[in-house]
């Protein structure tokens, strides 16, 4: 997931015509027989020494208000502005603008309540003391007691933790919302902690287009740290290291996690969070990508971007640096000024 023209108006029409020898023309107006008070006309006098020929310039003036004059494709606006009107309505959004919004966003809660309802009321949960252990053996709250964990498991853990890092880079600052004054970093310190579950309302609430980027938040945090290349790269290769632990497991280690998937909420939530966080990011990758306009350039990347985890930050890694404004020439400085 978005042309206006200026039509510039006066109260006379003026209309230049050079009568070359005894050539003369005759202008009419649509609807002269209307017309009470014919405009008037005035005969100079004119020689062009240019080119030589002598002449008569028509001048014809007219102080009529004429109405239904302007160009049916240019309509005026009742608070003075002017806008082409094009099939739509001139909006970005097919001249349902609002209803597309509204359309978006309804889905979207839509699937966020139901994604809620599955996980608390239908997904399975028969090994709820398992699940308990899991999570402590993964947080490091449970010493070494002998038991191995599953690498899978483990896999889908530490990845899951680099999630967050990777939506930040994507949403901040060319996912802000410059309509609404829903902020996008409490959705993201909570993504730590629910994942897509927490990002998806913000995906609902979010509208476009973002605001402009001052050159001095580049110098600041985060947005130095989630520019930097050093951090993508860092992203990369974590992610590389995790997913070749996971993917190399036997077979017998990936039915093991296919069976806790069956029986324990918590892995279950889990991986379906996974399969969302990938399902969205190609959208925010082409979102992020048109606000650097890097579209002609990278665009080979968002077939790519399909790919879990590994298509996002090879996207983080190779996009350029997003543009910027001067400070005193952003909205925000003027207001303050």
């Amino acid at each position: 997931m978005i042309a206006n023209s200026s039509l510039i108006s006066s109260n006379f029409s003026t209309l230049l015509f050079l009568r070359n020898h005894k050539l003369a023309t005759r202008i009419s107006f649509p609807h002269s027989d209307k017309i009470k008070n014919p405009p008037k006309t005035q005969f100079f006098n004119n020689s062009i020494s240019g080119f030589g020929v002598k002449g008569r310039l028509y001048v014809r003036h007219s102080s009529l208000n004429l109405q239904n004059q302007q160009d049916p494709s240019m309509e005026k606006d009742v608070d003075g502005s002017t806008k082409e009107n094009e099939p739509g309505g001139g909006s970005n959004n097919g001249g349902n603008g609002d209803q597309w919004d509204w359309t978006t966003s309804f889905v979207l809660f839509g699937l966020w309540s139901g994604l809620m309802y599955y996980v608390f009321f239908l997904a399975p949960n028969q090994t709820p003391l398992t699940d308990m252990y899991f999570l402590k053996k993964l947080l490091n709250l449970k010493g070494d007691d002998g038991f191995q964990m599953n690498e899978v498991l483990v896999g889908l853990w530490y990845i899951m933790g680099l999630w967050p890092l990777v939506y930040s880079m994507l949403l901040l600052p060319t996912a802000r919302s410059s309509k609404g004054s829903i902020p996008v970093w409490p959705f993201l310190v909570l993504s730590c902690f629910g994942g897509a579950y927490v990002l998806i309302p913000y995906f609902a609430l979010w509208k476009p287009p973002p605001p402009p980027v001052e050159e001095t938040e580049l110098q600041r945090l985060p947005l130095n740290l989630l520019e930097s290349k050093l951090t993508a790269g860092i992203i990369m290769a974590a992610g590389l290291g995790i997913i070749f632990y996971a993917g190399l497991s036997s077979g017998d280690v990936w039915k093991e996690f296919y069976q806790y998937f069956r029986e324990s909420r918590f892995i279950h939530a889990m991986s379906i969070d996974f399969s969302l966080l990938s399902a969205f990011a190609p959208f925010w990758i082409y979102n992020d990508m048109t606000a650097r306009k890097w579209y002609d350039k990278g665009s080979w990347l968002l077939p790519l971007s399909v790919i879990p985890f590994l298509g996002p930050a090879l996207y983080l890694l190779l996009r350029p640096s997003v543009p910027t404004v001067p400070a005193l020439s952003s909205p925000s400085s003027t207001e303050e000024k």
